[in-house]
């Protein structure tokens, strides 16, 4: 009898297309769920017949009480070497293995310049207009060249953008709490003293930090009122590093020119959820991770991982 594997929340149906699953074809049987499941009680059910589950970053809880409830899964793949939604401890107690894969740096970066370039020049507003009638030009451009981005975070992400950055002609800086001058002069951008310095000096700020105790609510309202109202806000890390209430205020109220945003404090986000109909915000639906390129990486080593699993040599195991 063949395994069964589930893959979560595949919800442009590519799983299967930008990986070769055929190696896998005699033992296992892969099923692609296209719509996200609301809940732990609507995962246990769905989940109850598979041995294996693929899931998608850390969008998808797997607490304690969640793996009791699965008793037929063995291995559960994750995407990326990182996943803090995993009860580890519960999955070894339940005799499960748990593994990852590589994950690309490249996608959240250009993702993050596709936000801030298109606030900067109003494309979406632009676009809208020109197809459909719209006023010839209804906005002028905010200028990069000469002007402050500053970054929250300065690690594989956070050195890349920067380097866009200054690509651009733009004066970089950066902060965070462990950020050393060496390696900010390593980088070639400008270490902040403060927090508060980087956010009431930059023209755009943007978010490059794991989400941590440290972290979390790092920008409530005391730190969006310092940015200017000529600023932009860019997140593509972790909506909790950002109060959602304090940044919907400031975007209601017009203390900030626009913010963009990749994460949400609930995903998917709900048809009725503030954030979609926010001024100034230009949104997308967490597509920080998503490219071809890393799909191919994602798929193609979750399928690694499924036959070092069958062959008693499990790969890249977490944590």
């Amino acid at each position: 009898m063949r395994l069964r594997c589930a893959v979560l929340d595949d919800f442009q149906n590519a799983a299967t297309e930008v990986a070769d699953w055929s190696p896998l074809a005699d033992d296992v049987e892969v099923v692609s769920f296209t719509t996200h499941f609301p809940d732990e009680d609507a995962l246990a059910d769905a989940l109850a017949d598979f041995d294996i589950v693929v899931t998608l970053r850390e969008r998808v809880p797997f607490p304690a009480s969640l793996i009791a409830r699965l008793p037929r899964l063995r291995l559960l793949i994750a995407s990326g070497m990182r996943n803090s939604v995993i009860d580890y401890a519960a999955a070894e107690a339940h005799g499960v293995t748990v593994c990852g894969t590589a994950s690309s740096s490249t996608p959240p970066v250009e993702l993050t310049w596709a936000l801030l370039l298109g606030l900067a020049r109003g494309i979406v507003v632009e676009s809208d207009a020109l197809r459909g009638g719209g006023p010839w030009q209804s906005t002028v451009g905010a200028d990069l060249h000469g002007r402050r981005l500053g970054l929250l975070g300065l690690g594989k992400i956070g050195s890349r953008v920067a380097q866009v950055g200054l690509a651009f002609g733009m004066h970089v800086s950066a902060w965070s709490q462990n950020l050393t001058k060496e390696y900010a002069d390593e980088v070639g951008v400008h270490l902040a003293a403060s927090k508060e310095e980087l956010l009431a000096e930059s023209d755009y700020v943007s978010v490059h930090l794991a989400l941590s105790d440290r972290t979390r609510g790092l920008l409530g309202a005391p730190e969006l009122a310092l940015l200017k109202p000529t600023a932009y806000l860019i997140n593509t890390s972790r909506a909790a590093i950002v109060d959602q209430d304090a940044l919907l205020a400031a975007l209601h109220e017009g203390r900030i020119a626009g913010a963009g945003v990749d994460v949400f404090d609930v995903e998917p986000l709900p048809a009725d959820h503030p954030m979609r109909t926010a001024p100034r915000l230009l949104a997308t639906p967490h597509l920080g991770y998503v490219s071809q390129a890393n799909y191919a990486t994602y798929y193609g080593q979750a399928v690694e991982d499924i036959q070092a699993y069958l062959a008693g040599s499990p790969v890249r195991r977490l944590p």
